[in-house]
């Protein structure tokens, strides 16, 4: 039996943070940081920009927002689905994601509804929108008229109209995806349609879906525990996952390690992907470099928020949908990322008339750096993201830490 690798906690984040492309090191193509993160999260809010957007912003600096669309619905390397949320996911992991279409809806209760409402209420609905793709190509929703009866109750995402159910039915069970879009307006169309004719067509059974998904997911990540890969990448789609990480182990993809924080081991098995043991072994030498930048309230990086509190020791939830009164930060706050710490956060608002970025406040973590080099770094972010959003003024609020006071310094 190997001795069991050890790693310190402050080497297994630099390895998290340089897989996620958000250390200095030079950035990789657009297409190969995405194909590194798996998916981008998609959101409607933009008080910033567009959540996916942002999140390529914090690694690669300013860049074409244009060549992502290029990539989504013109090149077709990229579509849409869901991944860990509604997401942005490569057509060359095609084969994992259409097994979740092939399952959809799955089993349970919401299961056997959905069922019903469409053998009961809709299915006359359902062909007559697949024979208009057919013959018309991409849609938006508005083109259809819901002239049904029955109704699949909202479940709160969605209006209580059956051409929204239906839409979102046909797109998870992989019958139409997005063909474009115009502003946040779909234009749905036949799936084969949406995506490149080199996609693969194969079929994969569950074994081999879920070990290609959880290699993906821990390189993501680092080093993951199993509750760690279960809300990444295809997020809570991993059955059977304790049988995929014997047989990777047992092919030597995967390697079982110990991390320590301040000598003590960290409870739970944590798994490393061989792959990466060159780069975590550069990392242990010294060869790291950090960064400073600002994340989206929705980035690869902090979407566990359990794992986050426990590597980073940094609490945060998105306070979007919480009342203005009682929220602790603000509507769309970008946590600070310096180096492998997340020093603080900011309560940014774009007003794209003005071309104004308005940090409303300012916020520092208990023992955050105070250093001149460390202020001027989070001032140079701001600076970086307000160029790249066309900004012409950038106006921060006096709510700011009185240790972070040169921010608002000229």
């Amino acid at each position: 039996m190997p001795i069991q690798r050890t790693i310190e906690l402050h080497h297994a984040r630099q390895l998290n943070i340089t897989r996620q492309h958000l250390d200095q090191a030079e950035r990789p193509p657009l297409l190969d940081v995405i194909r590194d993160l798996g998916c981008l999260q998609l959101d409607p809010i933009s008080a910033v920009q567009r959540s996916h957007l942002l999140v390529l912003w914090s690694r690669l600096g300013a860049y074409d927002t244009a060549d992502v669309d290029a990539l989504i619905y013109q090149d077709r390397v990229l579509f849409e689905y869901w991944a860990h949320e509604a997401s942005i996911v490569l057509s060359e992991d095609y084969p994992i994601h259409r097994f979740r279409m092939q399952d959809y809806p799955g089993e349970g209760g919401w299961s056997d509804r959905i069922r019903a409402w469409i053998a009961d209420d809709v299915s006359d609905l359902r062909t007559m929108m697949l024979k208009r793709f057919e013959a018309e190509g991409p849609l938006p929703s508005r083109a259809f008229e819901d002239k049904t009866v029955g109704s699949l109750h909202s479940s709160g995402w969605t209006s209580d109209r059956n051409v929204s159910h239906m839409l979102q039915h046909l797109w998870h069970s992989g019958a139409i995806g997005v063909s474009r879009r115009e502003g946040i307006q779909r234009f749905w169309d036949l799936t084969e349609r949406c995506l490149p004719a080199w996609a693969s067509q194969e079929v994969w059974d569950m074994p081999k879906v879920v070990e290609v998904a959880v290699q993906k997911a821990i390189r993501a990540l680092g080093v993951a525990r199993p509750d760690h890969i279960k809300l990444h990448y295809t997020r809570h789609r991993y059955p059977n996952m304790t049988a995929a990480l014997v047989a990777l182990v047992s092919q030597s993809l995967l390697e079982q390690v110990t991390i320590t924080r301040e000598g003590k081991a960290l409870p739970g098995t944590w798994y490393l992907h061989t792959a990466d043991i060159p780069v975590l072994e550069r990392i242990q030498a010294g060869a790291w470099q950090p960064r400073t930048t600002l994340l989206s309230p929705f980035d690869n990086l902090i979407c566990d928020r359990k794992r986050l509190y426990m590597m980073f020791d940094f609490d945060y939830h998105i306070e979007i949908y919480t009342p203005q009164a009682k929220r602790q930060y603000g509507y769309y706050v970008l946590p600070i990322l310096q180096g492998d710490r997340l020093i603080g956060r900011i309560d940014p608002r774009y007003d794209r008339k003005t071309r104004t970025l308005a940090v409303q406040a300012v916020y520092a973590e208990d023992n955050a750096p105070i250093d001149t080099d460390s202020i001027s770094a989070i001032k140079q972010s701001i600076s970086d993201l307000a160029t790249w959003l066309g900004a012409k003024t950038i106006d921060i609020s006096p709510q700011v830490p009185p240790q972070w006071a040169a921010l608002r310094e000229n």
